[in-house]
């Protein structure tokens, strides 16, 4: 059971504003929005109440190259990440859970769940011709 935390006006304004994204943004973004409700947040702050609300469960933070991004939905779901722009976007596909017992044939401690990112060009950059794999 995890610890009740004091209610925090600043924390529950990061949770509304990332409910209304789909663009994962990055905490600097998040500041950003955040201190036009509440002019005297540090960027800290932010940093603090994000890891606070990630560690809890209650967001999902999303590390790869490049800065963290943070996602209001915490159920299980995919992300794919374009190579060239960095835009991060939800896959809407069917769950890959099966991939847990595959690699538990291999390993012999316990796999709860997977963390999987997929890597590639969106299809705004395809558009733009901006892929260099060409």
């Amino acid at each position: 059971m995890q610890p009740v935390i004091k209610r925090s006006k600043q924390r529950d304004a990061i949770v509304a504003f990332l409910m209304t994204r789909k663009d994962h943004p990055t905490a600097d973004t998040i500041y950003m929005n955040i201190k036009k409700e509440f002019p005297n947040v540090s960027l800290g702050t932010i940093y603090r109440n994000l890891a606070l609300l990630s560690d809890r469960g209650d967001i999902l933070k999303l590390s790869y190259d490049g800065a963290d991004r943070y996602d209001a939905c915490v159920d299980q779901h995919y992300h794919f990440i374009c190579k060239e722009c960095g835009e991060v976007t939800d896959l809407e596909m069917e769950p890959i859970d099966h991939i847990n017992t595959i690699a538990s044939a291999s390993f012999k401690g316990r796999i709860d769940e997977n963390v999987t990112y997929f890597r590639g060009v969106c299809e705004k950059c395809l558009k733009k011709g901006v892929d260099k794999a060409e």
